[in-house]
C-alpha cells in the first residue's frame, strides 16, 4: 500500500473535559445555525424584492428567473469541489472563506448596477454558498455520535427556516423604507460580523477524523462521556491511518441514491419557495402583500417545528434499536409523499381555508428531508469520505435550484398566473418520486455493511 492510499494520522492531543466538550459542541452548533440563517437570508432577498427589482431594472419574469437561476450556475460545482476539499482541509477555514466571500460578492450590488451586476453578484454568491450546507453539517455533526446527531443536524436545517423567518419582516421593512439595495447591504454586513465570531469560537469536533464506532478521548453525548463503541459505521480508529474508500463505491449505494433523489425534491420546493412563492401567493392565489408575508412566515415556522419534531422522533426510534431504514428513510419518505399529494390537490382545491392547509402541506412538510439526508450520509460514509459524500450529494441536489426558477419564470411568461398551477403540478410529481425513492432505497445499515466488505 502506498502513502497515497491512507489518510495521515492525526496526532492525539490532550483529552477535553466532558463538560467543556459539550459546551463547545453547542457553541459551534449555535454559530452554524446563525451561519445558515445568513445563508438563506442571502437567498431570500431576490424573492422578497422581486417586484421592486423587476420594476427598477425593467425585467420580464423570464429575465428575473434567469437572474435568480444564475445564483446556482456554480453552486453545485463549488459544492462538490469544496465537499471533496473538506476531506483534506479543515472545515473551519473553508467556512470562514465562504462567509467572507458572501459579503464581498454582494457589496457591488448594494452600491449600484443593473442586470449585469445582479447576475455577476448572484453567480459569485452562489459559488461561495454552494458548499455551505454540507460543510456546516459535517462540522456540526463531528461533535456528536450517530445516535445523538438528529437534534444538531435538525438545528442546522432550522437555521434555514429561522433565516427566512427573520429575513422576511426585517428585509421587507428595509425594502419598503430604504429600497431593495439596502436589504442586500444588510445581509452582506451580517456575513462580515459572523466571520469575526467564527475565528475564535469555530472548529471541528472529536468525531471529525474517526468512525462512529470509535470513542475519542473526551468525546461526549447527552448521556455524558462514552468509552465504548457507538453505533455507526466506518473504518479505522482514532490516531490510525484509515484506508481511503473510492467515492464511487459510496455513490453507487442504494442509500446515497435514495437520499439524493429525496433531497432533490426537497430542494426544488426550497427554490420555488424562495424565488416564486411570494409572487405565487399574490398573483396566482390573489392574496395581498401583507397576507402573503404572514403566510410565508407561517409556512417556514411550521416547517421549523416539523424539522425539530422529526429529529425527536428519529432520535427516539434509533435509541430504541429501530433501524435507520425506518427511522430516517421511512419517516422522510412519508413526509415527502404527503407533501407531494398536497401539491397535486392544491391545483384543484377551492379557495379558502383548504387552500391554506394544502399550501402548508405542500411547502412546509418537505424540509425535514435535509436533516435526514445529512445524518444518513454521515452514518453511511467512512469518516475520511464524509465531506466528499455530503458535497457530491449536495451538488446533485442543488441543480434543482438552477432549473426551478427559470422553468417557473418561463411558465409564468407563457401562461400568466396560470403558469403557477403547472409549476405546482410539476413540484408535486417530483415530491412523489422523491418520497418513493426514500422509502424504497434508503437503508444505511445494510449499505454500510456492504461498504465494509
Amino acid at each position: 500500500m502506498t502513502d497515497t492510499d491512507v489518510a495521515p494520522a492525526v496526532p492525539a492531543g490532550p483529552p477535553m473535559a466532558p463538560s467543556r466538550t459539550r459546551s463547545r459542541a453547542w457553541i459551534v452548533t449555535a454559530l452554524l445555525v446563525v451561519f445558515m440563517m445568513i445563508n438563506f437570508a442571502d437567498k431570500s432577498v431576490l424573492g422578497l424584492a422581486a417586484e421592486e427589482i423587476r420594476q427598477d431594472l425593467g425585467l420580464s419574469a423570464s429575465a428575473f428567473g434567469l437572474a435568480s437561476s444564475a445564483f446556482f450556475l456554480l453552486f453545485s460545482l463549488s459544492g462538490a469541489a469544496v465537499g471533496l476539499l473538506a476531506d483534506r482541509v479543515r472545515p473551519k477555514w473553508l467556512l470562514l472563506i465562504m462567509a467572507v466571500l458572501w459579503s464581498v460578492s454582494q457589496a457591488p450590488l448594494a452600491v449600484g448596477g443593473g442586470l449585469a451586476v445582479l447576475i455577476a453578484s448572484r453567480v459569485l454568491l452562489g459559488a461561495a454558498e454552494g458548499p455551505a450546507y454540507p460543510v456546516a453539517q459535517q462540522t456540526t455533526l463531528s461533535w456528536f455520535p450517530n445516535h445523538r446527531r438528529n437534534l444538531p443536524g435538525a438545528l442546522i436545517v432550522l437555521g434555514i427556516t429561522l433565516g427566512v423567518l427573520v429575513a422576511a419582516p426585517v428585509l421587507t421593512w428595509l425594502i419598503n423604507h430604504h429600497g431593495w439595495r439596502s436589504a442586500v447591504a444588510a445581509v452582506a454586513l451580517a456575513g462580515a460580523v459572523w466571520t469575526l465570531l467564527w475565528i475564535p469560537f469555530g472548529g471541528e469536533g472529536p468525531y471529525a477524523t474517526m468512525s462512529d464506532n470509535d470513542s475519542p478521548a473526551g468525546a461526549v453525548s447527552d448521556d455524558g462521556p462514552r468509552t465504548g463503541k457507538e453505533t455507526g459505521t466506518g473504518t479505522g480508529t482514532a490516531g490510525e491511518a484509515q484506508p481511503k474508500m473510492p467515492y464511487r463505491r459510496i455513490l453507487a449505494t442504494r442509500t446515497w441514491i435514495g437520499v439524493t433523489i429525496g433531497y432533490f425534491s426537497t430542494y426544488w420546493v426550497i427554490a420555488f419557495a424562495l424565488v416564486w412563492l411570494p409572487s405565487y401567493l399574490r398573483d396566482g392565489l390573489g392574496y395581498s402583500s401583507a397576507v402573503s408575508t404572514q403566510l410565508l412566515m407561517l409556512f417556514w415556522g411550521l416547517s421549523g417545528i416539523l424539522v425539530l419534531a422529526q429529529a425527536g422522533l428519529t432520535g427516539w426510534m434509533l435509541r430504541r434499536g429501530i433501524t435507520s431504514r425506518r427511522a430516517r428513510g421511512w419517516v422522510g419518505g412519508a413526509l415527502l409523499l404527503t407533501s407531494g399529494v398536497s401539491c397535486l390537490a392544491l391545483s384543484v382545491a377551492p379557495a379558502g381555508a383548504v387552500t391554506v392547509v394544502l399550501l402548508i402541506g405542500a411547502f412546509g412538510l418537505a424540509g425535514a428531508m435535509g436533516s435526514i439526508a445529512a445524518t444518513t450520509i454521515m452514518e453511511l460514509a467512512p469518516a475520511n469520505r464524509r465531506g466528499g459524500a455530503l458535497g457530491l450529494m449536495n451538488a446533485a441536489v442543488t441543480t434543482a435550484g438552477l432549473v426551478a426558477p427559470t422553468l417557473i419564470g418561463s411558465l409564468v411568461d407563457t401562461h400568466g398566473a396560470g403558469g403557477y398551477q403547472y409549476a405546482v403540478l410539476i413540484t408535486g410529481a417530483l415530491l412523489l418520486a422523491g418520497g418513493t425513492a426514500a422509502v424504497t432505497l434508503i437503508n444505511p445499515d445494510r449499505d454500510a455493511r456492504l461498504l465494509s466488505v
